[in-house]
């Protein structure tokens, strides 16, 4: 699988741009790019970035992801600090120039944009943790590479009743740094199932 490096790079300040420092660190960002890349070849055959993606005890990480932050921050492109997050310490993130958008086909931007609204504003850290440890990165031992070919076994027919009951014991948290209020959970997780399923139909159409 071929690694657009630089592309990802774009990816990383576009979800810097769309998603505020408190709801983006680490554990997401991994997750935001995991869930476009998978999702993007399970509906063309092509990822998003290629990137490798290897099994973790938090879900699956992007294995180039820690070293294209240190280039982007000494580069000026990125500006990386830490937060106080109930407790522990939380990577923030802040983009210091635009993403190039023209890297990112339409259809790409798209499944980005949906990805990141769930991911970013829809869970916290510790349910999309939850959500990820899907049957892709249940086959892997840890460690080891997550292979683009699991694509299709990323988005199961039904959430597990755990998943769906950590979903809603986070909830308040993750209201608390929304604004406009609006419901999550289960319907949300399903409503998304169901769009990326479309997706990914249309695509192989």
């Amino acid at each position: 699988m071929q690694f657009d490096r630089s592309k990802l790079r774009e990816a990383i300040l576009y979800a810097c741009e769309e998603c505020p420092p408190e709801l983006l660190g680490a554990v997401k960002l991994h997750k935001v790019l995991y869930f476009t890349d998978m999702l993007r070849y399970a509906a063309t055959g092509r990822p998003f970035t290629g990137a490798e993606y290897r099994k973790r005890p938090f879900g699956p990480t992007c294995t180039p992801l820690l070293a294209t932050l240190r280039t982007m921050e000494r580069d000026g492109e990125l500006a990386v600090s830490e937060a106080d997050y109930f407790g522990l310490a939380k990577k923030e993130y802040r983009a210091r120039r635009p993403a190039d958008r023209s890297r990112f086909a339409a259809g790409e931007l798209a499944l980005f944009d949906e990805v990141i609204d769930f991911v970013c504003r829809r869970n916290s850290a510790r349910t999309i943790s939850e959500i990820s440890h899907q049957l892709p990165w249940e086959l892997a031992e840890f460690g080891e590479v997550i292979g683009y070919d699991t694509a299709l076994m990323l988005v199961p027919d039904d959430v597990t009743p755990e998943a769906l009951e950590l979903v809603e014991g986070e909830a308040r948290i993750v209201e608390a740094a929304r604004s406009n209020g609006s419901s999550m959970g289960g319907r949300t997780y399903r409503a998304f199932r169901s769009r990326v399923l479309s997706e990914a139909r249309a695509g192989r159409a």
